[in-house]
């Protein structure tokens, strides 16, 4: 960094700068703002950057604390893994389209389930009712993900499953998968997102009550520790946080204090910090606001490797990395012109891989309507593709560091995040401030404020609230789940009920009742109940009995 006499010239020539500045006209009433509505100055010189030590704040990448990357040779070494979020209508067409999806150049598979298999419901639930296989997959038992990954080797694949309050019965199917194929535990990898505590914040798809949930997945972090030690048993989520409408800061803060939260939990019932948090994985959003993002992604791997090593203690180099998969932001989407969204998601990736990113998923430009045709997956998938090969971003390492302004912007979320770490502890904690709604209330407010700035015009959404088409006409393929496959799939179910083995379920079901009402590991109990084509609904439901189901207290 400059000297001190350096950084006083800097200071004259920027004083004399800005004088010259105001005689230059701008839009009367034009605010410069981030998509998080954070004022961005005129220009950044090294007088924004002075108090920022090299070897201290950004370092060398694979270093730490890993500003600039968790591996020393990043792309150079391996790229990116590509994903795309999918699932839809029943197991069989699911296989499909990962078959599809495989043959075409993706790299992992990320599996979409449907609303009752979020919740805990089997098919033939009346709740379940119109909702089987729309919004994702339908798995109502081990049947179901063994016709999900027919054909495909769990030993060459990674898997990420975006489910959170049955995780720890999916996590269990998809061991049980792998048994059938005779791959063994430890050479399963994968990624399940497994975070409850975003669920309370923004995504509502909770069953339990907030403590037995944390049980869940403290006894699935032990378990995977000692049998399926590939695995990362959390992906703690900030995606949905964003996607509920708060800013790039809430969403870099709330999603590290629940991360903090899960760590204090294992260590609480005994788990050795540096046994489980190499295991431990991210998801964040990437919306619109290209610089903001990457600075997010950066400020991310400094606090998280800092608050591992200093606050809890954590000797591993593995335990201080910050891992992270990337997915764009569905809410930036348009159903208006939405050939649009190829664009905004095109910059969308690039910012999570100059972010440096270890995972990404690009939306498809037909996502505000209905899930993903085969060809808007495939020009997203596309676009990843053209990322990687064509446009040099890969060639070298975090090539925006020493810039004025990202690295005044990454020190800016790292000091706007520990202030609401600071307001959390005051409050009690997450799950008080869950309690209490303060994440839910601080959120709404944010998402109100983005509002009216598009009513006001304040901030441009194209083809919303500016370059408008009269009389637009949408003419993309829409996917559209028929009818038929949720009668097929409670057909399927009652068949499946019929010629099992009943007396075993009984029993399995029986014993996870009796582990559940105690302290043992929860964990091989479900193996033994999914082992013999319990469905999800019926373990789940013996678990409601016993933990009660959580109901979210109003908000004032």
């Amino acid at each position: 960094m400059p000297g001190q006499t350096k950084l006083e010239e800097i200071a004259q020539r920027q004083k004399k700068w800005e004088e010259e500045l105001k005689q230059t006209k701008c839009p009367p009433g034009k605010k410069f703002i981030t998509v998080s509505g954070e004022p961005i100055k005129e220009l950044y010189t090294p007088l924004d950057t002075e108090e920022i030590d090299f070897n201290r704040d950004i370092g060398f990448p694979g270093e730490y604390p890993y500003t600039r990357g968790v591996r020393n040779n990043m792309y150079r070494g391996r790229q990116w893994t590509m994903r795309q979020f999918s699932g839809m209508g029943s197991a069989r067409q699911t296989n499909q389209r990962y078959h599809f999806l495989l043959e075409r150049g993706q790299t992992g598979l990320s599996v979409a389930f449907d609303l009752p298999t979020l919740m805990g419901w089997d098919s033939d639930q009346p709740r379940s009712l119109g909702e089987v296989g729309i919004c994702g997959v339908t798995v109502d038992s081990l049947e179901d993900m063994e016709i999900i990954f027919n054909g495909i080797s769990l030993d060459k694949i990674s898997t990420s499953m975006t489910i959170n309050a049955p995780a720890s019965i999916l996590l269990a199917m998809y061991i049980m998968v792998g048994e059938k194929q005779g791959v063994p535990s430890d050479k399963l990898t994968g990624t399940l997102q497994n975070d409850i505590l975003k669920e309370y914040i923004a995504q509502k798809e909770w069953i339990f009550p907030p403590e037995p949930h944390m049980r869940l997945i403290t006894d699935l972090m032990a378990f995977c520790t000692r049998h399926v030690p590939k695995w990362n048993t959390i992906s703690v989520s900030g995606y949905h946080i964003r996607e509920a409408g708060s800013t790039a800061i809430q969403e870099l803060a709330f999603t590290l204090a629940d991360g903090f939260a899960y760590v204090e939990a294992a260590i609480k019932t005994g788990q050795d910090v540096d046994d489980f948090a190499p295991r431990l994985s991210f998801f964040f959003n990437s919306h619109l606001d290209f610089f903001e993002e990457i600075a997010k992604y950066r400020a991310a791997r400094r606090i998280w490797a800092r608050h591992m090593r200093e606050r809890y203690k954590a000797k591993k180099q593995e335990s201080w990395l910050l891992r992270f998969h990337t997915q764009t932001a569905g809410c930036s989407l348009t159903a208006q012109q939405p050939e649009n969204n190829i664009v905004r998601t095109a910059f969308e990736a690039l910012a999570g891989v100059l972010g440096g990113t270890q995972s990404l998923h690009t939306n498809s430009m037909d996502e505000t309507y209905a899930l993903p045709s085969e060809k808007a997956v495939f020009i997203a998938l596309r676009t990843q593709q053209l990322i990687a090969n064509e446009t040099g971003v890969a060639n070298t390492i975090d090539p925006l560091a020493g810039s004025y302004f990202v690295e005044a912007q990454t020190n800016k979320m790292e000091r706007e995040a520990e202030k609401y770490f600071a307001e959390i502890e005051r409050r009690g904690g997450v799950l008080k401030c869950i309690e209490e709604g303060y994440f839910q209330r601080e959120i709404a407010e944010a998402a109100y404020r983005y509002q009216k700035q598009i009513e006001s015009k304040e901030r441009i959404v194209v083809g919303v609230n500016d370059f408008v088409l009269e009389n637009e006409k949408v003419e993309i393929p829409i996917l559209r789940i028929d009818p038929e496959v949720e009668k097929e799939q409670v057909r399927s179910l009652r068949k499946l009920r019929e010629r099992r083995d009943n007396d075993k379920v009984k029993r399995t079901l029986e014993n996870l009742r009796k582990v559940a009402q105690g302290t043992d590991n929860t964990m091989p109990a479900l193996i033994d109940c999914v082992r013999c084509y319990t469905t999800e609904g019926e373990i789940c439901d013996v678990l409601r009995d016993v933990f009660g189901e959580y109901t979210e207290p109003p908000l004032i």
